[in-house]
């Protein structure tokens, strides 16, 4: 059976709207400036067109990068987890972003509660284990809801804790933070949930470690890139 294309429905091109929720989504812009760059290329489409295109085709990329990258990664065993949680607000409330990232900075999983406790933590570990198996080691801060969770789960004895092991996933919540402010925070949690989901996903897809590379092999990895977002949902 032939797998339909979710543009079927849409005059303009699947190019441009790729484009546009690559931009989006990637970058610290907010849906006017998407709206003018576009503009630019001679590409004349409105700010809320722009925010129909993220909300309906953001979700459907990001899976669709999820379900490569997770069968990849799961061949490996031998991983280390960084887990941290940091505040967003919501409508004024304060809401928590639980984050997991692996040793090379690839963003796992991003779970968003309302609480800051056991339970949440207790959540967050059982969805990253059941889409992404278990760690051989998870490093935390010593907030106390992660040694509950963790003994729970029967995996105390892998947690590690230090004054600077967890800078991997601080240093990650970065561009998400960027993010949110080019946004002006979020107004219900499921959007903060969804925009988190899918902005890992376009992260890590794109995140090149360009410090850590050649100038050429920079290049090389990002054309792959851009190659393979060009062809997302293109049957």
């Amino acid at each position: 059976m032939t797998k339909r294309s979710p543009f079927r429905y849409f005059k303009t091109s699947p190019e441009i709207i790729r484009l546009a929720v690559m931009m989006y989504v990637r970058f610290p812009l907010s849906l006017r400036n998407v709206e003018d760059l576009l503009h630019e290329r001679g590409i004349d489409v409105s700010h809320e067109t722009v925010r129909y295109w993220w909300n309906r085709f953001g979700p459907v990329f990001a899976s669709e990068i999820r379900r490569k990258r997770v069968q990849q990664l799961r061949a490996f065993s031998k991983w280390k987890w960084h887990v941290d949680e940091v505040f967003v607000k919501v409508n004024g409330k304060r809401h928590y972003l639980w984050r997991a990232v692996d040793h090379e900075g690839e963003v796992l999983e991003a779970v968003v509660t309302k609480r800051r406790n056991k339970a949440a933590a207790l959540k967050f570990f059982k969805k990253l284990m059941k889409r992404h198996g278990k760690a051989e080691e998870v490093v935390t801060d010593r907030f106390a809801s992660y040694k509950a969770a963790l003994r729970e789960l029967g995996a105390l004895e892998k947690q590690r804790t230090g004054r600077w092991l967890n800078n991997r996933v601080e240093n990650s919540h970065l561009p998400f933070r960027r993010r949110e402010r080019a946004m002006q925070r979020f107004r219900r949690m499921r959007s903060l949930q969804k925009f988190a989901s899918v902005h890992s996903s376009v992260y890590n897809h794109f995140n090149q470690e360009r410090s850590l590379t050649s100038r050429d092999t920079f290049k090389l990895t990002r054309t792959a890139a851009l190659a393979e977002w060009h062809q997302l949902c293109s049957g």
